[in-house]
């Protein structure tokens, strides 16, 4: 049983992560600066269990979404565990998660996202959940990628549609740079994997892991 003292704890710990000088992402910091970080807790991110909570969760979050807003609101799922995953069985897992939602909103007649591709080899696909866009992060203890390397599996929601918006005015390169500026710095180089929306399927960077272009997104698409 999850207890709103555990729920706090954990967003505490994510607080403090996206807080710490070494993070790179600015659209997060504004966000946690703005009372806008939304966070669930669930059990484990390697079993199905708390899927239909998350889906529940995830379209509560998308009927508060401000679109017209300044800032990129994003959902946080956070798993109690396992923290000892690799990266290939956290994007095991990842996919999983990711599959079943899908796989629920097929059995409820939600309709894919509008202007996205369903399918996970195109440059336009993104998740789709509840009918709405979602960019993908994958965050874990194991990560090799020091953006991603927090203390539990997690999977951060990030709505497309404010991306698009933030695109057409011109802040969403401005964000894209300085991100990128601060993860170099940080890390000593820029994800290899990080590609923008329209150029190579996004499904590839969701994990965080470094793939190939061998590498087959596991996602199957029921529309």
């Amino acid at each position: 049983m999850i207890t709103l003292s555990d729920a706090d704890a954990y967003k505490a710990e994510l607080t403090e992560f996206i807080r710490a000088e070494s993070f790179p992402c600015v659209g997060a910091k504004s966000a946690l600066a703005r009372d806008e970080l939304v966070v669930g807790l669930y059990q484990d991110i390697t079993t199905p269990g708390d899927d239909v909570d998350l889906r529940e969760d995830l379209l509560g979050f998308i009927r508060t979404l401000d679109r017209a807003g300044p800032v990129v609101q994003s959902f946080t799922a956070i798993f109690r565990g396992p923290d000892s995953l690799s990266e290939a069985a956290f994007e095991k897992a990842l996919w999983n998660r990711l599959q079943c939602l899908h796989n629920l909103d097929a059995v409820a007649g939600a309709p894919w996202a509008e202007g996205t591709s369903p399918d996970p080899d195109s440059p336009h696909f993104s998740v789709s959940v509840c009918g709405e866009a979602f960019f993908v992060i994958g965050l874990h203890p194991g990560a090799s990628r020091p953006a991603r390397r927090f203390g539990h599996p997690a999977l951060v929601f990030n709505s497309h549609d404010q991306f698009e918006r933030l695109q057409a005015d011109g802040r969403f390169d401005r964000m894209k740079a300085i991100i990128r500026e601060r993860e170099e710095a940080g890390a000593g180089s820029v994800n290899p994997m990080l590609t923008d929306f329209g150029e190579r399927s996004e499904a590839r960077q969701y994990s965080g892991r470094l793939v190939g272009d061998d590498w087959t997104c596991p996602f199957k698409p029921k529309v």
